[in-house]
């Protein structure tokens, strides 16, 4: 199981960012850091929710209530998702239904390429 300070890490390296990076963008030392990533300390929700903005993820990523460290950044497909979820179920489920086709559709031809 991966613990907040393992994907703490993880998320750093990934972003190439090193302890004193952190530290220094949120005005603490890079041992506070350190304990973090080690789970010596957790962190309060504020830093946590620093954190996780610093390094372009979620607190439930950090926290481990989700597998996708993802953060969906893209304005324009978080307005069609908002305008699908603000339909009638009837054509939310049309809509998912064809655009699941389509991705099937598509993941297909990758796939033979």
């Amino acid at each position: 199981m991966s613990t907040f300070g393992k994907r703490l890490r993880d998320c750093r390296k990934e972003k190439g960012l090193s302890q004193n990076e952190i530290a220094k963008i949120l005005s603490t030392n890079h041992s506070v850091i350190g304990k973090y990533e080690r789970d010596d300390v957790k962190p309060s929700i504020d830093v946590a929710k620093k954190l996780a903005d610093l390094l372009n993820t979620t607190v439930a990523y950090l926290v481990g209530e989700t597998q996708d460290n993802e953060l969906l950044k893209d304005t324009d497909m978080l307005k069609r998702l908002k305008d699908i979820n603000d339909l009638p179920e009837q054509d939310k489920q049309a809509i998912l239904y064809n655009l699941d086709a389509l991705l099937r559709d598509a993941k297909t031809r990758l796939a033979y390429k």
